[in-house]
C-alpha cells in the first residue's frame, strides 16, 4: 500500500492541535488532536511511499513506533486515506495509459471523495471502461448526455435515433453545427467518440429501439419528443423489463426539465407504474395522452438550451451513481425543474398494483418481512428503551470527529 490523504480534500488547521480535511459539510472531517510529530507525518502522506519507507522516514524524525500505522490506520478508516498503487490489475492498466488517466483525473478524485476504501476509486474509474450505455434520442438532452458519459469513462455510449439533424438539434458539447443535414445517430455517435478520453471502435451495429439487450448495463430514454418526455410509453420499455435491463428517462417538455425515474426491473416504479398512477389521480389522464399522442407531431418544442444542457448532466450524473455502484435519488422518483424558477423537486414514482412489472410485489413482501422483523425487534427491546427514557438518557449523537 502507498498511502496519500486524499488530494480533493484542501487541508487547513483549525488550531494548533485540529486539522480539518475538506471544505464542505458532505464531505469535511476534522482530526485532533495532532501533535507536531503527526503533523508532520501528513505531509509525507502523499501516494509516493510505501508503509516500509514511511516508517523509516518517521524513525528518522523521531516518531514513536507505531505511530505511522496507527495514523494511516485512523485516516483510513475515516475515509481519508487513498492507496496510490490500488485497485487492481484494471487500475493499474489504466494507470498505463497516462494520456486517458490525466483526461478523467478530476473524475478520479471526484471518486475518491464517495468511495472510502483505499484504492476503491482508481478501481471504480477502470470499471467503467467496461460498461455499455445506450441513449435513445439524440437531440439537445440526449447527444449531450451521451458524450458527457463517454467523456466520464464509460466504455461504450451507443446512440439510437432515427432522421436527419436539424438546425435547432444543435448544442455546445452535443451535435455541432457542422453537422446539420447529417443522419442523426450517425452524428450522435461521433460526438460520442470524440468526448471519449480513449476513442472506442465503432460499433457497426446495435439493438434496435424495441430491443431489449441484456449486455446493457444501462438504457437512457432521452426522446425528442415532449409528449414522449412527460408521458413516457410503457410498451417502450417492456423488453427491458423482461430483459431485466435497468432504464433513466430524461427530456425537456414544455419548459420543464425531467430526470427519472430510474427504472429498476422488478424493485422500483416504472412507466408503467407512473402511467397507471396518473390515470387514477385524473380520470381524463387516458383521453389526454390518447389527443397528445395523436396530435400533429411536425413541431419544434420548447427546450430551452440552458434548462437542456442542466436536464443532461443531472440525469447524466444518476446515470454514473447508478452505474458506480450507488442508489441515486432518481430511482423510483421523478426529478423536475421548470422555468424560471428551476427549483429541482422529487415526485415519487411508486410501483403500482396493477402494473406487471413485478414491483409492487416485491415492496409488499419486503413490508410483510419487514413489519415482522419489527415486531419481534420491538418485543425484544421495549423494556430497555422504557428504562432509558424513565432515566432521561440522552440519545447518542454522532461525530466527524477522528482522534489519533
Amino acid at each position: 500500500m502507498h498511502p496519500m490523504v486524499k488530494p480533493a480534500l484542501r487541508r487547513g488547521w483549525r488550531d494548533p492541535g485540529t486539522v480539518q480535511f475538506g471544505m464542505t459539510p458532505a464531505h469535511a472531517l476534522t482530526l485532533g488532536p495532532v501533535d507536531a510529530a503527526t503533523g508532520g507525518l501528513l505531509d509525507l502522506l502523499d501516494g509516493t511511499r510505501g508503509l516500509p519507507l514511511l516508517r523509516e522516514e518517521g524513525r528518522r524524525a523521531k516518531v514513536p513506533d507505531g505511530r505511522v500505522d496507527a495514523l494511516v490506520e485512523r485516516l483510513a478508516r475515516a475515509g481519508l486515506v487513498d492507496d496510490a498503487r490500488g485497485g487492481g490489475p484494471a487500475a493499474d492498466a489504466l494507470r498505463e495509459r497516462t494520456d486517458v488517466l490525466e483526461r478523467l483525473r478530476p473524475d478520479l478524485a471526484s471518486l475518491s471523495l464517495i468511495t472510502a476504501e483505499p484504492g476503491g476509486a482508481p478501481a471504480r474509474l477502470a470499471a467503467r471502461g467496461a460498461l455499455r450505455v445506450q441513449v435513445r434520442g439524440a437531440g439537445r438532452v440526449g447527444a449531450l448526455l451521451a458524450s458527457v458519459l463517454s467523456g466520464a469513462g464509460v466504455g461504450e455510449v451507443d446512440v439510437s435515433d432515427v432522421g436527419r439533424v436539424e438546425p435547432w438539434d444543435v448544442a455546445p458539447g452535443g451535435l455541432p453545427p457542422e453537422s446539420a443535414g447529417d443522419r442523426r445517430e450517425t452524428a450522435a455517435r461521433a460526438a460520442v467518440r470524440r468526448a471519449a478520453p480513449d476513442r472506442p471502435p465503432r460499433r457497426t451495429r446495435s439493438p434496435g429501439p424495441g430491443a431489449g439487450d441484456p449486455g446493457l448495463s444501462l438504457v437512457i430514454f432521452a426522446p425528442r419528443d415532449d409528449v414522449s418526455v412527460h408521458a413516457p410509453d410503457p410498451l417502450a420499455a417492456e423488453p427491458l423489463l423482461a430483459s431485466g435491463t435497468p432504464h433513466l428517462y430524461a427530456g425537456v417538455v414544455e419548459g420543464t426539465g425531467v430526470v427519472g425515474p430510474l427504472v429498476l426491473p422488478g424493485e422500483s416504479g416504472c412507466a408503467g407504474c407512473l402511467d397507471r398512477d396518473r390515470a387514477d389521480r385524473d380520470p381524463a389522464w387516458p383521453l389526454l395522452v390518447t389527443q397528445w399522442r395523436s396530435g400533429r407531431g411536425h413541431r419544434v418544442g420548447a427546450c430551452d438550451l440552458a434548462l437542456a444542457t442542466a436536464v443532461a448532466g443531472l440525469a447524466a450524473a444518476h446515470a454514473l451513481a447508478f452505474l458506480d455502484g450507488e442508489s441515486p435519488t432518481a430511482a423510483g422518483a421523478r426529478w423536475e425543474a421548470s422555468l424560471p424558477a428551476l427549483n429541482w423537486r422529487s415526485h415519487p414514482v411508486r410501483p403500482h398494483p396493477e402494473c406487471g412489472c413485478g414491483a409492487a410485489e416485491r415492496v409488499k413482501r419486503e413490508h410483510s418481512s419487514t413489519d415482522g422483523e419489527r415486531r419481534a425487534t420491538m418485543a425484544v427491546q421495549r423494556p430497555s428503551t422504557e428504562r432509558r427514557r424513565e432515566a432521561g438518557a440522552a440519545r447518542p449523537t454522532g461525530t466527524w470527529r477522528a482522534h489519533v
